[in-house]
C-alpha cells in the first residue's frame, strides 16, 4: 500500500475549488500521469458518477482504472475509488476555507491487488514521486 497526502493553498473560494476538484474530468489538467479521462456515467461531478482514467503504466504500458464517486459533499469533500485488475486507488479531496480562499487536501491510497500484491513493498517510493509531480500541477491550477 502507498499513501500520499498533500495540501495546497488556493486563492479560489471553496465553492470554486470544489467545482474544479469534484469533476474528475479535470484530474488530467493537474496530474501528468493521466493520459485521458472518459466519463462513463453521469455528466461532470456527482455522486455515483463513473470515469475511466487512462494512466501511464509501468514499462510503457498504459492502464485504465474505473473510478466511481462515492461521496460528493459540496463544498468540502469528494471521495472516489478507482480499480482495475492490478490496483485499487482511494482518493479523497477535502476543502477547508481560509482567510484568503481555501486549502485543498488531496489524500490518496494506492494498493496493488491480488497476484501483484508484493509490489506494495516498493509502491510507496514510486507513488511519492508521482504525487510530487501532481502536487506541482495542483499548485498551478489552484493558485
Amino acid at each position: 500500500m502507498a499513501h500520499y497526502v498533500t495540501t495546497v493553498p488556493s486563492s479560489k473560494t471553496p465553492e470554486e475549488a470544489f467545482a474544479f476538484m469534484s469533476d474528475i474530468r479535470n484530474f488530467a489538467q493537474w496530474d501528468k500521469g493521466i493520459i485521458k479521462v472518459d466519463q462513463i456515467v453521469g455528466d461532470g461531478a456527482g455522486l455515483g458518477n463513473v470515469f475511466d482514467i487512462t494512466v501511464k503504466g509501468f514499462g510503457g504500458q498504459n492502464s485504465v482504472l474505473r473510478y466511481t464517486t462515492l461521496e460528493c459533499d459540496s463544498p468540502t469533500n469528494v471521495l472516489v475509488k478507482g480499480k482495475n485488475w492490478m490496483f485499487t486507488s482511494i482518493d479523497r479531496v477535502t476543502i477547508t476555507p481560509t482567510a484568503t480562499g481555501c486549502d485543498v487536501t488531496y489524500d490518496a491510497i494506492l494498493t496493488a491487488n491480488l497476484i501483484v500484491w508484493p509490489m506494495n513493498i516498493v509502491l510507496g517510493r514510486v507513488f511519492d514521486k508521482v504525487g510530487a509531480v501532481a502536487t506541482r500541477g495542483l499548485k498551478k491550477v489552484l493558485a
